[in-house]
């Protein structure tokens, strides 16, 4: 296909400039066939909503879906509201969720850091993040329940047709899909809790990678990498708004959210515990498909 367009281009190159309605008409008609290929090729991995135990209360959770994520949940809205400080305990994978995963050490730290680090960077737009030493209005905590790894090798050749693609037809930017193979997932549960012990907001939370909205890196973690700032961006919106994430329009970056995507020093100093944001680094290496050891130094400190 590549190589009839190619040969199509030089042929309307050389009847001259008057024939660009020609090209424009090869790509009127080819776009829905990349339309159609890109439909069919569309994967999305299943992500189960499981409980471990690590909530105070599983009582009064509801449905509350987003475009790609499932979630159970419930806010009090007006404790949520009220409360100014929050403090954070370390993400960790649940004793199912690590027996059953075959991700290494390493590579669930990383995973459980990127949770960290984007639930202090969400919780900064309203609250004073505190270290755990220090009482807080909120303390914030999330478990990993679930965790499929990636397919390494598929996203490799996922991004070596992209990049073929984009040889053979520079001017048509054709979207290439990831294969559907291998896609990986993630799940979560977490609460916060007032100052006088009890629940003021729960998500048990799963989502599952897409095919043509998730580019993929090569590497076994790298879904549950990327899904996992998902994640601690949903529940940091639950507690700033105190009411669903989903179901609006995206917002546009906070200047909190734009220091941590440039991997500027983090707001407080209790989020220094989870390093520093890999920033326009770590965005180019999404974008290349990159293991994410390769950007991001990882947690400072780890006090779990």
């Amino acid at each position: 296909m590549a190589a009839c367009l190619r040969s199509r281009r030089g042929a309307h190159i050389g009847r001259g400039l008057a024939d660009r309605h020609a090209c424009r008409a090869d790509h009127r008609i080819i776009w829905p066939f990349v339309l159609v290929l890109s439909v069919l090729a569309v994967g999305c991995a299943s992500a189960p909503l499981d409980q471990v135990g690590s909530l105070q209360s599983y009582d009064e959770l509801k449905p509350s879906d987003g475009w790609l994520a499932r979630s159970l949940m419930r806010v009090s809205k007006d404790d949520v509201l009220a409360a100014k400080t929050v403090r954070i305990i370390p993400t960790g994978f649940s004793q199912p969720a690590a027996g059953k995963s075959t991700l290494t050490p390493a590579q669930r730290s990383l995973v459980i850091n990127a949770v960290d680090r984007t639930l202090c960077s969400g919780l900064s737009q309203r609250f004073q993040v505190v270290a755990l030493t220090e009482p807080a209005d909120l303390t914030v905590h999330a478990m990993v329940t679930h965790a499929t790894p990636t397919n390494a090798l598929a996203v490799g050749v996922s991004k070596v047709a992209s990049t073929a693609v984009s040889v053979a037809l520079p001017e048509m930017h054709v979207p290439v899909p990831r294969l559907p193979i291998g896609l990986g997932s993630l799940s979560l549960e977490a609460e916060a809790v007032g100052d006088n012990g009890k629940q003021a907001a729960a998500m048990i939370w799963g989502r599952g990678a897409n095919a043509l909205l998730d580019s993929g890196r090569v590497a076994r973690e790298g879904d549950a990498y990327d899904l996992a700032a998902k994640f601690g961006h949903d529940f940091s919106k639950l507690l700033v708004t105190g009411k669903t994430p989903f179901g609006t329009l995206p917002s546009l970056p906070t200047r909190d959210e734009m220091r941590a995507m440039v991997g500027r020093e983090p707001k407080y100093p209790a989020c220094k515990a989870f390093g520093k944001s890999p920033g326009l680094v770590g965005f180019v290496g999404d974008r290349m498909g990159l293991p994410p050891a390769w950007t991001d130094r990882g947690a400072a400190v780890r006090t779990d």
